[in-house]
């Protein structure tokens, strides 16, 4: 097993077994067996790109050999940093056939975050576009290979630079390795087929590590619970990396009953209903904020929705109202939320539930071995009803984030249940509804947001004494980012400044503070540390004032 991995006590792997959660195949075996047995059928749709599951294989096998021959071999690490692009997908299935492990980054990520990925995972190589939007990533992947001499290949999607090798080419020129030479390698089914990544709320990354074993079985039974059949078409908007696209079900889950795949690099409603009507599609994933974009858009009723028969909602809370309003414009669709984490444990909404349960809960564990817990601050069992953090431990679920020791001795309990953060309460039928977080994260339109990790590079301004970052709230994205500071005396501080400054950091986007709020204290807790409740207050009350006075000011 790959150093740094923690692995499940064998007693629960028996039982994992036994039971027939873990088939011990390797995702490239499983797979194997999928592209025979669908091989004329219809995989995988990239706009006038269209790609039968026998096209995966032979392109995945090339590219694997390719690969093999620059070196990659089995547990070797590939920050993966694509968008919504068919060469994702054949790549993704290559480095299974190595035994090569992907991390899921986004295209979105920039160097403070793809340089930590590939120094905490000694990552060999890095693939990623040749630019997005104005933004070149050759530049920034070479200076994070100047400073990990770990990483030996920078492979661009695009136009190669110096330095750098061609996705396009690797993919297209034969190989000259035999296909057997993919069959000499051993991997551990017990081993990370891929290292997906938390939202944990440090500054520093961390890795989880999904097993071959954990993921496959992931995927086929969450494909079960959403009605995935042979018929089923999937429409892909949210970047493709994240665990709810790939694996619950996402790609993964539809490759294994022999349904397709549509991939959309724009979350625009007319292209997105366009794309719906033309391919018939059945399964559409979303984020609430995204939900409520489609639905007010006049395009929902421009085009025939009527082929809809999922729309699944994941990342943050759905409220009950944007259920009912998609419900009465899509009548064909059975909007279904879940709660999911990188690190293992679903939960999904069934058709069958009665209706309180479909508009207010986030369902039930798709796994009968989900031990789920709701404890307090004490570890204790909260009372039937009553909100506690959610506990989870099972056959899917992680047991110890990617060398990462400490951090797991704070977040694992002894007997090996993991704490998420999340509180929860569960109701008499036995649905879980979402309450909150425990941890000191920012949920913008799906995307966690660490808000320790934001304070650390706002605290390097030389105009700021203190900050404190929280959430508030806002109608479209359910939280964005509130930067409360406390400037230096003297000193000045706009929101301009502040992200000039933080855009010298070289982090994603969507971490950026969208409000400043300047105060010249911070309300502290009884146990003397800085109450962000209190903040959250603060700033929610003076935004719902702004908003009240809004029409009046309007009018004068």
């Amino acid at each position: 097993m790959l150093d740094g991995v923690v692995p499940f006590p064998p007693e629960y792997a028996a039982r994992y077994r036994a039971r027939g959660y873990w088939q011990d195949k390797t995702l490239a075996t499983e797979f194997a067996a999928i592209f025979a047995r669908y091989a004329d059928r219809v995989a995988l749709i990239d706009g006038e790109r269209r790609y039968s599951y026998a096209d995966i294989d032979r392109l995945s096998d090339n590219l694997a050999l390719n690969l093999v021959a620059l070196g990659l071999r089995p547990l070797d690490r590939v920050v993966l940093q694509l968008p919504n692009v068919a060469e994702f997908v054949i790549l993704y299935f290559a480095l299974q056939k190595i035994g090569a492990i992907p991390i899921a980054a986004l295209a979105t990520q920039r160097y403070n975050e793809v340089s930590q990925f590939v120094a905490i995972a000694q990552a060999a190589a890095c693939v990623y576009p040749e630019r997005q939007s104005d933004f070149s990533f050759g530049p920034m992947v070479a200076r994070v290979a100047e400073a990990n001499p770990c990483l030996k290949h920078r492979i661009v999607l695009g136009q190669a630079g110096p330095g750098e090798l061609s996705l396009t080419e690797l993919i297209e020129r034969p190989a000259t390795l035999p296909k057997s030479a993919l069959g000499g390698f051993s991997v551990d089914p017990t081993d990370p087929c891929i290292f997906q990544l938390s939202g944990g709320t440090t500054g520093v990354p961390k890795l989880i590590p999904r097993t071959h074993n954990d993921y496959a079985y992931n995927s086929k039974t969450s494909a079960q619970v959403c009605g995935v059949t042979g018929d089923s078409v999937l429409l892909l908007m949210l970047p493709i990396a994240h665990n709810l696209p790939l694996a619950c079900p996402g790609i993964q889950g539809f490759f294994f009953n022999g349904g397709h795949v549509v991939l959309s690099q724009t979350t625009r409603p007319e292209e997105v209903f366009r794309l719906v009507e033309r391919h018939r599609v059945t399964h559409i994933k979303v984020v609430p904020a995204l939900l409520i974009r489609l639905i007010n858009s006049p395009a929902v009723t421009q085009f025939d929705t009527s082929s809809i028969r999922y729309i699944q909602s994941g990342g943050q809370r759905l409220q009950p109202e944007v259920r009912i309003r998609t419900k009465e414009l899509i009548p064909s669709a059975f909007v279904q939320e879940n709660f999911g984490m990188s690190e293992g444990t679903l939960m999904f909404v069934r058709p069958e539930d009665p209706e309180e349960d479909r508009l207010e809960t986030v369902g039930k564990p798709i796994c009968p071995d989900d031990e789920v817990r709701l404890l307090d601050d004490d570890y204790n069992d909260v009372p039937q009803g009553e909100v506690g953090e959610l506990c989870v431990r099972g056959p899917y679920t992680l047991r110890g984030y990617y060398g990462a020791p400490e951090h797991n001795a704070k977040v694992f309990t002894a007997d090996g249940f993991y704490c998420s953060g999340d509180l929860m309460r569960q109701n008499k039928a036995g649905n879980y509804i979402v309450e909150g977080r425990k941890k000191d994260l920012i949920n913008r339109g799906g995307e966690k947001i660490s808000a320790e990790e934001i304070e650390n590079l706002i605290l390097q301004h030389p105009a700021v004494q203190n900050v404190a970052c929280v959430a508030m709230p806002d109608p479209d994205m359910g939280e964005r980012m509130c930067a409360c500071v406390i400037p230096r005396s003297g000193k000045f501080l706009s929101l301009p400044d502040l992200l000039a400054f933080l855009t010298t950091k070289e982090i994603a986007k969507y971490k950026l503070p969208e409000r400043l709020e300047l105060m010249n204290d911070f309300p502290m807790s009884t146990f003397g540390k800085v109450s962000k409740k209190t903040l959250v207050e603060m700033v929610s009350e003076k935004i719902a004032k702004e908003r009240a006075s809004a029409p009046a000011a309007a009018q004068r």
